[in-house]
């Protein structure tokens, strides 16, 4: 069978695989046998390697190296096409964040290989799914040159167990002095919430100028909570000062794509429908009958937020 591989992406801190991780190896499974890579600093593979198996890893390549730990993504680049002119596998698919659109597209660059971002889905004859032009058109794509590399969209497909080896195998590291122009010279763990991380949340509550203030986001953080979801806000609302700028969906913030996506006085300018149209159910409430959201949305409400939105939290906490 051949053989993909899938870039691990790990939470800081000794925290364990991340869930675009185990989404890139169940997609993985419809090209063919899955083994993951993961690339860091000595010790890190041991604390993973569970969850790989779990998720349908064959072989687990372990890179372990201060040389990866200390530098930004460049080292993970090199050792990863090393590993592919090794290997020689079918395809390479990387969860589509920040970093790994990098690696990527190195990866791309070092490998003389066509390169597809942001997928959804991967056929089983390798066409890949993408939303374009703000998910206006929907994509159908190939790589006709060299090794095809995918980076995978978060919670575009759901993670499913599929037990498996993982038998790990060594990858020794040889990092060059190019790939060392970038040290890092300090990490901060930033201090998260109780709340699910928004772009691998599988519901998300997000709120836009018709929020009003800062101190009323409040009831978006309400609902959020009685439904277990994350908290997003729209372009307008952040740069309004209601909510921090890290918090934001759209076309400049970020990509969610949760099972269930709750936009609360959020207009539906372009901007944001970028970043939230592959939900798979859209529910918004909005005053204003005319509201553009409402096109896209499978269920709407048109009614005060202060009001309908409470009244939704109550009923939903009433039925935990």
């Amino acid at each position: 069978m051949a053989e993909i591989l899938v870039l691990a992406e790990l939470n800081p801190a000794g925290g364990g695989v991340r869930k675009t991780t185990l989404e890139a190896l169940t997609a993985a499974r419809a090209l063919g046998e899955p083994s993951a890579v993961v690339l860091g600093a000595p010790g890190t593979a041991a604390g993973v390697k569970d969850a790989l198996a779990e998720y349908g890893a064959a072989k687990v390549y372990v890179a372990e190296s201060d040389d990866i730990d200390a530098y930004l993504v460049a080292p993970k680049a090199e050792v990863l096409a090393q590993l592919v002119a090794e290997k020689s596998p079918s395809a390479v698919i990387i969860p589509s964040s920040p970093e790994g659109k990098e690696i990527a597209g190195r990866l791309a660059i070092k490998t003389g290989s066509g390169f597809l971002t942001d997928v959804t889905e991967i056929a089983a004859d390798g066409t890949a799914t993408q939303a374009a032009f703000a998910g206006a058109t929907i994509v159908h794509s190939q790589v006709t040159v060299g090794t095809p590399i995918y980076t995978l969209r978060g919670n575009s497909v759901t993670p499913e167990p599929a037990p498996a080896a993982a038998a790990e195998e060594p990858v020794s590291v040889s990092v060059s002095d190019q790939a060392k122009l970038a040290r890092v010279v300090d990490r901060v763990v930033e201090q998260k919430s109780s709340r699910p991380e928004l772009t691998e949340a599988s519901i998300v509550v997000s709120g836009g100028r018709g929020v009003a203030s800062a101190e009323n986001f409040a009831v978006i953080e309400g609902l959020a909570d009685s439904l277990g979801a994350a908290v997003g806000a729209s372009r307008a609302a952040v740069d309004s000062g209601f909510y921090p700028h890290s918090f934001q969906v759209g076309q400049t913030g970020k990509t969610v794509s949760p099972q269930l996506y709750v936009a609360v006085g959020i207009s539906g300018a372009i901007q944001h429908r970028a970043g939230m149209q592959t939900s798979k159910t859209i529910v918004a409430i909005n005053k204003d009958p005319e509201a553009p959201i409402f096109e896209l949305a499978d269920f709407g409400v048109v009614g005060d937020l202060n009001t309908v939105v409470p009244a939704a939290t109550e009923q939903i906490t009433a039925r935990k």
